[in-house]
């Protein structure tokens, strides 16, 4: 038997306060992200969106809150700690509702003083990849760095470093394939 959840009380703009400090406290989120949050513990219409974009503005005012620095920390976690592509982050970022503008300029910040061969390279490092044995696994590969936000020009070159003949006829991509 499936219950259905009972939707939560509509909070005033104090509550929403505290609902929405103690969300940033868990975990960092953009704007759209934690409007998305609140939006769901307020009353529908003009009255919980006032709520919303009161609470929003103070948060921002008290610098809890705020796109750019998200954007920075983001990309810079994501390229310290995961070794991901420049790719891959502008995708997730633009995902969790950062100004497309913004997302660029950080990226083009962040990203200006990794060179993106030695980042691939970290990346395979970290996940244990090894040189692949036929078709097969480079094909594997090459989906798992595309994934991973390098661009086609770096993946040929690292497996030019690894002496694998790449053609682009060898390999079929996700989004060559036909629909279905």
């Amino acid at each position: 038997m499936i219950r259905a959840r009972k939707k939560p009380q509509p909070l005033d703009e104090a509550a929403l306060y505290e609902y929405a400090v103690a969300a940033l406290g868990r975990q960092m989120r953009t704007v759209a992200e934690l409007k998305r949050l609140m939006r769901r513990r307020v009353e529908a219409g003009e009255a919980g969106e006032s709520k919303v974009a009161a609470v929003v503005a103070r948060l921002e005012e008290q610098h809890y809150l705020d796109d750019r620095v998200f954007a920075s920390t983001y990309a810079r976690l994501r390229q310290e700690n995961q070794s991901l592509g420049k790719r891959r982050v502008q995708q997730e970022l633009t995902r969790k509702g950062v100004n497309a503008d913004l997302v660029a300029n950080t990226l083009e910040n962040a990203y200006e003083q990794v060179r993106e061969e030695e980042l691939v390279r970290r990346y395979v490092s970290r996940k244990r990849m090894v040189k692949p044995q036929n078709d097969k696994e480079t094909a594997r590969l090459v989906r798992r760095l595309v994934g991973a936000g390098f661009s086609f020009a770096i993946i040929s070159a690292l497996l030019k470093n690894w002496e694998i003949d790449l053609s682009e006829a060898d390999l079929v991509m996700p989004e060559d394939l036909p629909d279905s």
